[in-house]
């Protein structure tokens, strides 16, 4: 069966254009920032082969050319051209942006603009919650309303915002918001530009549905800073039905080792969808069986596509051909097993592969 080209990437980051040694182009393709075990690189992964296999024959080299070949290709390309390659490659026409991070291995990540030119493709973008509260000054009796006016200013234009409470409090989130009491109190005793008070990440979230925007959360496995268990989308349930009455739509990022979760989530509540996205890339051989857990019980107008790619401009065109790799190998065995005719699987193919989020953000 063939596959759609045309991709929507529905969460994404900027990336880096410089002339990477193996060091700083393999910090990028880890969640994790220690070492690797002694004597490997963290090429010796699952998504290291993702890259070796997808990359090369951007550069002229077959599939799986060693590390050392391929990152020479690279640089001799030059950054600026090897970036324009890559993400065309990878072949997304809408890239949905998160712009809460300005940086990865302490190099500065492309504007949007230039993102948006070095891939031919066309930029939306989302608003990571924290990064906006963390930048606002405000007295703790008047923090609630300069927060609202802050989020409102940054989301003129933004199809979706984003919340890393995963990170910080972890996803048990209590069903309604806090008062405003509360939040003045936590807002007085907050120190430190970081935001980690549950109660005021717990405000932030219901002034998002205020907003009515897409909330994309992050949800199952990252980088160290995580502690994975409070990262379970299921810890969400009550906050899912205490915001279904305002349609609001949840996007539950990721999900991996808890995918399933995330597709019961999007099974039993209608504004409820499961993203694929960073799964499908560091997984590797195994996607197509990753991705056929999620498709087990999420709906198939529930599912939606990204990369989540940061950083290195690899990691679009690993996260596009790990979807599309998988999706083609799981809907000829459903056709191959009388499962599903031919119109079914392109039906399916075009849900995910961009008309869910075409949908949902209305783009």
């Amino acid at each position: 069966m063939a596959v759609l080209t045309v991709l929507v990437d529905q969460h994404c980051h900027s990336v880096v254009q410089a002339d990477l040694d193996e060091a700083g182009f393999t910090r990028l393709i880890t969640e994790s920032d220690r070492p690797p075990a002694p004597g490997t690189s963290p090429f010796d992964s699952a998504i290291g082969l993702a890259v070796r296999r997808w990359c090369p024959p951007v550069f002229g080299l077959p599939a799986l050319a060693e590390p050392a070949a391929y990152l020479a290709a690279r640089r001799a390309a030059g950054a600026a051209e090897a970036t324009r390659r890559l993400l065309t490659a990878a072949g997304a026409d809408r890239l949905l942006v998160d712009t809460g991070l300005t940086e990865a291995g302490g190099r500065p990540l492309l504007p949007i603009a230039e993102l948006a030119a070095a891939a031919g493709a066309e930029v939306h973008t989302v608003v990571r919650l924290e990064h906006v509260a963390e930048g606002v000054e405000a007295d703790p009796a008047a923090w609630p309303e300069a927060v609202a006016e802050a989020l409102a200013a940054a989301c003129a234009g933004a199809v979706a915002v984003k919340s890393v409470l995963a990170y910080r409090a972890g996803l048990a989130v209590p069903a309604g918001p806090p008062t405003r009491a509360e939040v003045v109190r936590a807002a007085a005793g907050r120190t430190g530009r970081r935001l980690t008070d549950p109660v005021l990440l717990r405000h932030l979230l219901w002034s998002a549905v205020e907003l009515g925007l897409p909330i994309q959360l992050h949800t199952g496995f990252g980088d160290p800073d995580l502690r994975l268990a409070q990262a379970d989308p299921a810890l969400l349930v009550d906050f899912v039905r205490a915001v279904e009455p305002s349609g609001v739509p949840l996007v539950l990022l990721h999900g991996y080792p808890y995918h399933r979760q995330a597709a019961w989530l999007a099974h039993a509540f209608p504004h409820v969808y499961a993203d694929v996205g960073l799964t499908l890339s560091y997984t590797g051989p195994r996607a197509a069986a990753v991705l056929g857990e999620v498709l087990e019980l999420a709906p198939f107008g529930k599912v939606v596509f990204s990369s989540d790619a940061y950083g290195l401009p690899e990691l679009f065109l690993v996260g596009a051909a790990q979807f599309r790799h998988a999706l083609a190998v799981l809907l000829a065995g459903w056709q191959a097993d009388g499962a599903c005719g031919t119109a079914d699987a392109r039906r399916i193919e075009e849900l995910v592969s961009g008309g869910n989020a075409r949908r949902l953000y209305g783009i």
